[in-house]
């Protein structure tokens, strides 16, 4: 079984994970009719970003690894928020920060199947490089606004512009996707832009809803 073989079967549990999450964050919200993000989406996210970053390794694409590191510290910094995180196994708590610190060593010091310096001498076009960094800081730059956001609030929550920029920087990370026809990313991406989509116009409809001077239908 070679590397890239392990990579692709990790990846599709990743991406297989991060839509569960945004299945069970879609029904819930479609039964309340508004959006809801629940504790699980963010343990969830956990998880699937820590496999994202070993596919990122295995994969030698330096968008998709620095992406994920970044988001793996928010998803945990959410679940702090949410005062969740100290309710979780002291052992799952100590992976949580111990494996990723481990894998990046590992790859920083080589080995056969991957290593920093082959990465860095990856011959992935500077043009395509460039539209995959865009797109995956703008679907980074998500989870910094809804981390600042709920800062402020002292609370978990996705305001709208979340979803929007969700969706721009998941249209970008498909064309990239397919353009290096990653299975993977174009998989995790198309339903996820969908899900982005219906989130959008859920939320629009609930300011609506509670605008002031607004009519019950009810």
């Amino acid at each position: 079984m070679t590397s890239q073989t392990v990579a692709l079967g990790i990846g599709l549990v990743s991406q297989l994970l991060f839509s569960s999450r945004i299945v069970l964050q879609w029904i819930q919200s479609e039964r309340a009719k508004r959006v809801l993000v629940p504790t699980l989406f963010w343990q969830i996210s956990l998880v699937s970003s820590f496999l994202m970053i070993v596919y990122g390794i295995l994969r030698h694409d330096p968008v998709i690894l620095g992406a994920q590191v970044i988001s793996y510290a928010i998803y945990i910094r959410n679940l702090q928020l949410l005062k969740e995180w100290g309710k979780l196994s002291p052992w799952f708590r100590a992976g949580a920060y111990a494996f990723p610190v481990a894998m990046l060593a590992w790859f920083v010091a080589g080995n056969q199947h991957f290593s920093l310096r082959a990465m860095l001498g990856s011959r992935i076009p500077a043009g395509l490089l460039a539209l995959g960094a865009v797109g995956q800081v703008i679907f980074l730059l998500r989870f910094v606004y809804q981390w600042i956001y709920s800062e402020r609030k002292g609370e978990s929550t996705l305001p709208l512009s979340f979803w929007v920029i969700s969706f721009v920087g998941s249209v970008l990370i498909l064309v990239y996707a397919f353009l290096r026809w990653d299975a993977v990313l174009i998989i995790g991406n198309v339903f996820g832009t969908v899900v982005y989509a219906r989130n959008i116009v859920l939320l629009r409809r609930e300011q609506r809803r509670t605008a002031p001077g607004a009519i019950s239908t009810e």
